[in-house]
Protein backbone atom coordinates (compact mmCIF):
# COMPACT_ATOMS: atom_id res chain seq x y z
CA UNK A 1 0.00 0.00 0.00
CA UNK A 2 1.25 3.58 -0.70
CA UNK A 3 2.20 6.06 1.91
CA UNK A 4 -0.83 8.58 2.19
CA UNK A 5 -0.08 12.59 3.09
CA UNK A 6 -3.49 13.15 5.03
CA UNK A 7 -4.12 9.26 6.35
CA UNK A 8 -2.66 6.74 8.91
CA UNK A 9 -3.14 3.28 7.62
CA UNK A 10 -2.37 0.31 9.88
CA UNK A 11 -3.57 -3.31 10.76
CA UNK A 12 -4.43 -3.49 14.21
CA UNK A 13 -5.26 -7.31 14.22
CA UNK A 14 -5.33 -9.35 11.94
CA UNK A 15 -7.36 -8.76 8.48
CA UNK A 16 -8.52 -5.68 10.66
CA UNK A 17 -7.24 -2.33 8.92
CA UNK A 18 -7.60 1.17 10.62
CA UNK A 19 -7.73 3.90 8.54
CA UNK A 20 -7.30 7.41 10.38
CA UNK A 21 -8.01 11.10 9.23
CA UNK A 22 -4.52 12.66 9.90
CA UNK A 23 -4.89 15.94 9.82
CA UNK A 24 -5.16 16.74 13.59
CA UNK A 25 -3.80 20.60 13.21
CA UNK A 26 -6.89 21.25 11.10
CA UNK A 27 -9.55 18.47 13.58
CA UNK A 28 -9.01 16.70 10.35
CA UNK A 29 -11.23 19.29 8.20
CA UNK A 30 -11.36 17.71 4.57
CA UNK A 31 -9.15 19.50 1.69
CA UNK A 32 -9.40 18.04 -2.13
CA UNK A 33 -5.98 16.14 -1.15
CA UNK A 34 -7.80 14.40 1.84
CA UNK A 35 -11.01 13.70 -0.09
CA UNK A 36 -9.43 11.80 -3.02
CA UNK A 37 -6.88 10.09 -0.38
CA UNK A 38 -10.11 8.53 1.18
CA UNK A 39 -11.33 7.32 -1.94
CA UNK A 40 -8.06 6.05 -3.14
CA UNK A 41 -7.58 4.09 -0.15
CA UNK A 42 -11.05 2.70 0.28
CA UNK A 43 -10.77 1.45 -3.65
CA UNK A 44 -7.58 -0.47 -2.26
CA UNK A 45 -9.05 -2.11 0.37
CA UNK A 46 -12.20 -3.23 -1.32
CA UNK A 47 -9.54 -5.73 -2.98
CA UNK A 48 -6.92 -6.31 -0.09
CA UNK A 49 -7.06 -9.84 0.91
CA UNK A 50 -5.35 -9.04 3.77
CA UNK A 51 -8.21 -6.72 5.06
CA UNK A 52 -11.79 -8.23 5.93
CA UNK A 53 -12.95 -5.39 8.66
CA UNK A 54 -12.06 -1.47 8.29
CA UNK A 55 -12.25 0.93 11.44
CA UNK A 56 -12.21 4.51 10.01
CA UNK A 57 -11.28 7.58 13.26
CA UNK A 58 -9.59 10.17 13.47
CA UNK A 59 -6.56 11.86 15.16
CA UNK A 60 -6.64 14.34 17.26
CA UNK A 61 -9.38 16.40 18.85
CA UNK A 62 -11.83 15.50 16.35
CA UNK A 63 -13.10 12.78 13.87
CA UNK A 64 -14.09 15.49 11.05
CA UNK A 65 -14.60 19.04 11.25
CA UNK A 66 -16.12 19.06 7.74
CA UNK A 67 -14.78 21.36 4.77
CA UNK A 68 -11.56 23.35 5.54
CA UNK A 69 -12.41 26.42 4.82
CA UNK A 70 -8.82 28.01 4.66
CA UNK A 71 -7.94 25.76 1.82
CA UNK A 72 -11.37 25.59 -0.17
CA UNK A 73 -10.39 26.85 -3.44
CA UNK A 74 -9.97 23.68 -4.88
CA UNK A 75 -12.93 22.55 -3.65
CA UNK A 76 -15.58 25.39 -3.63
CA UNK A 77 -13.91 26.48 -7.36
CA UNK A 78 -13.13 25.05 -10.59
CA UNK A 79 -10.67 26.09 -13.00
CA UNK A 80 -12.12 27.44 -16.36
CA UNK A 81 -11.02 28.57 -19.85
CA UNK A 82 -11.99 32.25 -20.12
CA UNK A 83 -14.33 31.48 -23.22
CA UNK A 84 -16.19 28.93 -21.28
CA UNK A 85 -19.98 29.38 -21.89
CA UNK A 86 -21.88 28.71 -18.55
CA UNK A 87 -22.83 25.26 -19.83
CA UNK A 88 -19.72 24.23 -19.85
CA UNK A 89 -18.34 25.44 -16.91
CA UNK A 90 -21.52 24.15 -15.24
CA UNK A 91 -20.11 20.94 -16.42
CA UNK A 92 -16.65 21.13 -14.87
CA UNK A 93 -18.13 21.63 -11.59
CA UNK A 94 -20.64 18.84 -12.05
CA UNK A 95 -17.42 16.56 -12.77
CA UNK A 96 -15.74 17.92 -9.72
CA UNK A 97 -18.84 17.22 -7.21
CA UNK A 98 -19.23 13.76 -8.46
CA UNK A 99 -15.72 12.85 -7.81
CA UNK A 100 -15.97 14.17 -4.35
CA UNK A 101 -18.87 12.03 -4.14
CA UNK A 102 -17.30 9.02 -5.49
CA UNK A 103 -14.52 9.23 -2.69
CA UNK A 104 -16.74 8.38 -0.11
CA UNK A 105 -19.28 5.97 -1.93
CA UNK A 106 -15.99 4.15 -2.42
CA UNK A 107 -16.85 3.18 1.56
CA UNK A 108 -19.95 2.23 0.92
CA UNK A 109 -18.97 -0.22 -2.25
CA UNK A 110 -16.52 -1.33 -0.34
CA UNK A 111 -17.27 -4.82 0.25
CA UNK A 112 -15.86 -5.16 3.86
CA UNK A 113 -17.52 -3.67 6.79
CA UNK A 114 -16.76 -0.53 8.12
CA UNK A 115 -17.08 0.74 11.04
CA UNK A 116 -16.66 4.85 11.91
CA UNK A 117 -15.62 5.49 15.53
CA UNK A 118 -16.19 9.05 16.22
CA UNK A 119 -15.00 11.36 18.83
CA UNK A 120 -14.98 14.99 19.49
CA UNK A 121 -16.57 16.43 16.68
CA UNK A 122 -18.32 15.18 13.03
CA UNK A 123 -19.46 18.22 11.24
CA UNK A 124 -20.24 18.87 7.61
CA UNK A 125 -18.13 16.72 5.09
CA UNK A 126 -17.76 14.55 8.73
CA UNK A 127 -21.42 13.50 8.55
CA UNK A 128 -21.53 12.81 4.80
CA UNK A 129 -18.65 10.52 5.30
CA UNK A 130 -19.84 8.21 8.55
CA UNK A 131 -23.25 7.77 6.55
CA UNK A 132 -21.53 5.77 3.87
CA UNK A 133 -20.18 3.77 6.82
CA UNK A 134 -21.68 0.24 7.75
CA UNK A 135 -21.65 0.97 11.76
CA UNK A 136 -21.34 3.88 13.56
CA UNK A 137 -20.17 4.53 17.01
CA UNK A 138 -18.85 7.41 19.30
CA UNK A 139 -18.21 8.59 22.61
CA UNK A 140 -19.52 11.03 24.98
CA UNK A 141 -19.28 14.61 24.50
CA UNK A 142 -19.05 14.07 20.46
CA UNK A 143 -20.91 17.29 18.50
CA UNK A 144 -22.50 16.20 15.12
CA UNK A 145 -23.75 18.68 12.86
CA UNK A 146 -24.74 19.23 8.96
CA UNK A 147 -23.16 22.69 8.68
CA UNK A 148 -24.00 23.09 4.73
CA UNK A 149 -26.44 25.76 5.22
CA UNK A 150 -24.58 27.80 7.07
CA UNK A 151 -22.17 28.61 4.44
CA UNK A 152 -24.74 28.66 1.93
CA UNK A 153 -24.79 25.38 0.16
CA UNK A 154 -26.81 22.08 0.20
CA UNK A 155 -24.62 19.14 1.29
CA UNK A 156 -24.05 17.28 -2.03
CA UNK A 157 -21.99 14.08 -0.79
CA UNK A 158 -24.01 12.06 1.02
CA UNK A 159 -26.03 13.70 4.08
CA UNK A 160 -29.44 14.53 2.50
CA UNK A 161 -29.14 11.09 0.39
CA UNK A 162 -28.59 8.41 3.04
CA UNK A 163 -29.36 9.96 6.26
CA UNK A 164 -33.01 9.20 5.25
CA UNK A 165 -32.39 5.91 5.14
CA UNK A 166 -30.78 5.37 8.60
CA UNK A 167 -33.15 7.42 10.48
CA UNK A 168 -36.23 6.30 10.84
CA UNK A 169 -37.53 9.89 12.01
CA UNK A 170 -37.85 12.55 8.75
CA UNK A 171 -39.04 15.31 10.48
CA UNK A 172 -35.85 15.16 12.37
CA UNK A 173 -33.44 14.40 9.81
CA UNK A 174 -34.89 17.46 7.96
CA UNK A 175 -34.79 19.76 11.43
CA UNK A 176 -31.42 19.10 11.44
CA UNK A 177 -30.44 19.69 7.98
CA UNK A 178 -31.99 22.84 7.94
CA UNK A 179 -31.30 24.75 10.86
CA UNK A 180 -27.44 23.52 10.75
CA UNK A 181 -28.00 22.88 14.78
CA UNK A 182 -25.79 20.90 16.58
CA UNK A 183 -26.41 17.93 18.66
CA UNK A 184 -25.15 15.26 20.68
CA UNK A 185 -24.42 11.71 20.97
CA UNK A 186 -27.21 11.20 23.05
CA UNK A 187 -29.74 12.44 20.42
CA UNK A 188 -27.62 11.02 17.31
CA UNK A 189 -28.10 7.43 19.10
CA UNK A 190 -32.24 7.99 19.70
CA UNK A 191 -32.36 8.96 16.32
CA UNK A 192 -30.37 5.64 15.36
CA UNK A 193 -27.58 7.96 13.33
CA UNK A 194 -25.32 6.02 16.02
CA UNK A 195 -25.59 2.41 17.49
CA UNK A 196 -23.61 2.69 20.85
CA UNK A 197 -21.98 5.23 22.90
CA UNK A 198 -18.60 5.02 24.86
CA UNK A 199 -17.85 6.66 27.74
CA UNK A 200 -14.53 7.53 26.36
CA UNK A 201 -12.44 7.16 23.32
CA UNK A 202 -9.85 4.39 24.82
CA UNK A 203 -12.81 2.37 25.42
CA UNK A 204 -14.91 3.39 21.64
CA UNK A 205 -11.54 2.54 20.03
CA UNK A 206 -10.92 -0.72 22.26
CA UNK A 207 -14.79 -1.74 21.69
CA UNK A 208 -14.58 -0.98 17.63
CA UNK A 209 -11.23 -3.53 17.59
CA UNK A 210 -13.21 -6.00 19.53
CA UNK A 211 -16.22 -5.63 16.88
CA UNK A 212 -14.14 -6.04 14.42
CA UNK A 213 -11.73 -8.91 15.05
CA UNK A 214 -15.17 -10.77 15.75
CA UNK A 215 -16.32 -10.24 12.38
CA UNK A 216 -13.03 -11.07 11.03
CA UNK A 217 -12.75 -14.37 12.25
CA UNK A 218 -16.09 -15.28 9.78
CA UNK A 219 -16.47 -16.55 6.61
CA UNK A 220 -15.44 -13.67 3.96
CA UNK A 221 -17.69 -14.85 1.73
CA UNK A 222 -20.59 -14.81 3.87
CA UNK A 223 -19.56 -11.35 5.60
CA UNK A 224 -18.90 -9.32 2.10
CA UNK A 225 -22.02 -11.19 0.75
CA UNK A 226 -23.84 -9.80 3.51
CA UNK A 227 -23.07 -6.21 3.46
CA UNK A 228 -23.68 -6.36 -0.97
CA UNK A 229 -26.88 -7.71 -0.54
CA UNK A 230 -28.03 -5.10 2.75
CA UNK A 231 -26.82 -2.02 0.22
CA UNK A 232 -28.64 -3.81 -2.81
CA UNK A 233 -31.72 -4.87 -0.68
CA UNK A 234 -32.12 -0.99 1.21
CA UNK A 235 -32.62 0.56 -2.59
CA UNK A 236 -34.76 -2.25 -3.83
CA UNK A 237 -38.21 -3.75 -3.55
CA UNK A 238 -38.14 -6.78 -1.28
CA UNK A 239 -39.18 -9.21 -4.60
CA UNK A 240 -36.09 -7.37 -6.69
CA UNK A 241 -33.40 -8.07 -3.40
CA UNK A 242 -34.86 -11.59 -2.94
CA UNK A 243 -34.19 -12.22 -6.90
CA UNK A 244 -30.53 -10.37 -6.30
CA UNK A 245 -29.64 -12.69 -3.18
CA UNK A 246 -30.71 -15.96 -5.20
CA UNK A 247 -28.40 -15.50 -8.49
CA UNK A 248 -25.95 -14.13 -5.43
CA UNK A 249 -26.17 -17.27 -3.43
CA UNK A 250 -26.52 -19.69 -6.61
CA UNK A 251 -22.19 -19.40 -6.17
CA UNK A 252 -21.47 -18.12 -3.02
CA UNK A 253 -23.10 -21.07 -1.29
CA UNK A 254 -19.91 -22.91 -3.23
CA UNK A 255 -17.31 -22.38 -0.69
CA UNK A 256 -15.68 -24.96 1.17
CA UNK A 257 -16.58 -22.35 4.06
CA UNK A 258 -19.65 -23.85 4.83
CA UNK A 259 -18.88 -26.83 5.82
CA UNK A 260 -15.80 -25.60 7.94
CA UNK A 261 -18.19 -23.19 9.84
CA UNK A 262 -20.92 -25.89 10.39
CA UNK A 263 -18.64 -28.41 11.55
CA UNK A 264 -17.37 -25.95 14.43
CA UNK A 265 -21.01 -24.64 15.24
CA UNK A 266 -21.76 -27.73 15.74
CA UNK A 267 -18.37 -29.14 17.69
CA UNK A 268 -19.03 -26.01 19.81
CA UNK A 269 -15.28 -24.86 18.59
CA UNK A 270 -14.32 -21.16 17.90
CA UNK A 271 -14.53 -20.04 14.28
CA UNK A 272 -12.00 -21.82 11.87
CA UNK A 273 -9.12 -20.08 9.71
CA UNK A 274 -10.99 -19.25 6.61
CA UNK A 275 -9.09 -19.10 3.45
CA UNK A 276 -8.33 -15.12 2.11
CA UNK A 277 -10.68 -13.91 -0.29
Amino acid sequence: MKNFEHLIVMRLAPFVTNVQLNRPAQRNALNGHLWQEIGAVFNFLSTDPDTRVVIISGNGKAFCAGLDLKDSQDILQTPTDASDDPARRARRFREKIVSYQAAFKAIEDCPKPVIAAIHGSCIGGGVDLITACDIRVACSETVFCIKEVDIGMAADTGSLNRLPKICGNESWVREIALTARRFDETEALQHDLISKVYDNRDDMIKGCEKLAISIASKSPVAIQGTKVILNYSRDHSVTDSLNFVANWNMSQLMTEDIPKAALAVFNKQPPPNFAKL
